[in-house]
């Protein structure tokens, strides 16, 4: 009797998840068509101001980082990038440094982990150590590819040339009908841009909607599958490089936030059931594997935004590339991210102060100033 009850239960709640993740998805379709309904409604002093903004790259970078920080989701800023790409509202060119942006601003959710050990001296230690490591990896990065974009535009030109080898203009049609054929969300569309007073009060209600949506989507998807594995990641993923690297690419894919994977690290090195040297590679494929969302926003919405995609894609691989093409280099990462640990358990003041600066003050007085 009992053990039909407890099948009769694990149904319903089978049921009622997978209700939520079909909701979810719809919101996330919704809240792309209605984002990019939006932009192409703005009053051209608004689109101006936007345009402008994201011309500077310094700018766009930063905003980026801050927008990203704030939310805590690189996924959905990382969408309405795509989106506004996709309607012609911003460049390829002025996209990339918010999408970099964006990589480096997702990495504060780890590290406001790490602090929840602040009481336990050895264990803070570590866990800031883990925390920050993805920090460091990204912001390195941003340091390399930054300047080579500015100067040559290294990102925009390869996503350009992939664009023109994969013939992607191609299958734009196909897309196209695929997507309206399995969801038409334009008269819905339609509706709300009637009913919403302002093209601003409309970007701004697909913007909440895109986050919640993504939020939905990955806390499910996560329950499904990181929650059931997550004794037998800590036993099996962390023994080989390789299959470390695959799996922070894999469960990152699949829950569509890096965030949550590379906070999965936290307390498994700071209780010591694994070391920072071991997760480093999980950390590397994390970001591969983050890359997905921005792939998803561009087949539902257009393959003319694919390479905006394709440029994030790269901008991780480089990093990625970058940091496994050389032990010493991998070794360099841990050390640092091993250094700013200590110094944060010996003077802990250090940990919020970085916080503050990297992810809030720096970026919001450059996009103040500006």
């Amino acid at each position: 009797m009992d053990f039909s009850l407890q099948i009769t239960n694990n149904n319903k709640t089978i049921i009622a998840k997978t209700v939520l993740f079909l909701f979810g998805l719809f919101l996330f379709l919704f809240a792309l068509d209605l984002m990019g309904s939006s932009f192409q409604h703005l009053s051209k002093d608004s689109l101006k101001s936007i345009i402008n903004a994201a011309s500077n790259p310094f700018i766009g970078l930063f905003i980026g980082l801050l927008v990203t920080a704030l939310i805590q989701s690189s996924s959905t800023t990382t969408t309405m990038v795509v989106t506004a790409v996709a309607t012609g509202s911003i460049t390829l060119q002025n996209a990339i440094p918010i999408i970099m942006g964006a990589n480096v601003g997702t990495t504060i959710t780890s590290t406001i982990i790490a602090l929840g050990y602040i009481g336990k001296k050895s264990e803070f230690e570590r866990a800031i150590s883990a925390g920050v490591i993805h920090d460091i990896f990204n912001i390195s990065i941003v340091f390399l590819l930054f300047p080579l974009e500015y100067k040559y535009s290294l990102l925009t030109n390869s996503a350009e040339y992939f664009i023109e080898l994969l013939n992607i203009s191609a299958v734009d049609n196909v897309s196209t009908a695929v997507k309206f054929k399995l969801f038409d969300l334009t008269s819905l569309v339609q509706l709300f841009d009637k009913l919403m007073p302002s093209a601003i009060l409309s970007l701004l209600l697909s913007f909440i909607l895109l986050f919640i949506s993504i939020k939905i989507i990955s806390k499910i998807i996560y329950n499904f599958i990181i929650g059931r594995t997550e004794n037998r990641l800590q036993r099996y993923v962390f023994n080989d490089n390789f299959q470390s690297f695959s799996w922070g690419a894999l469960a990152t894919a699949v829950v569509q936030s890096s965030s949550i994977t590379t906070s999965l690290i936290v307390p498994l090195v700071a209780t010591g059931k694994t070391s920072l040297k071991k997760v480093m590679p999980f950390v590397l494929g994390a970001n591969i594997g983050t890359t997905v969302t921005a792939f998803i926003a561009v087949m539902y919405q257009s393959q003319t935004a694919f390479s905006i995609a394709i440029a994030h894609l790269l901008f991780n691989i480089i990093g990625v590339a970058f940091y496994l093409s050389s032990p010493v280099l991998r070794h360099f990462l841990v050390w640092l991210a091993s250094q700013f640990g200590h110094i944060a358990e010996r003077y802990k003041f250090t940990i919020f102060i970085y916080i503050l600066l990297v992810f809030f003050v720096i970026p919001f007085l450059l996009i103040f100033l500006n």
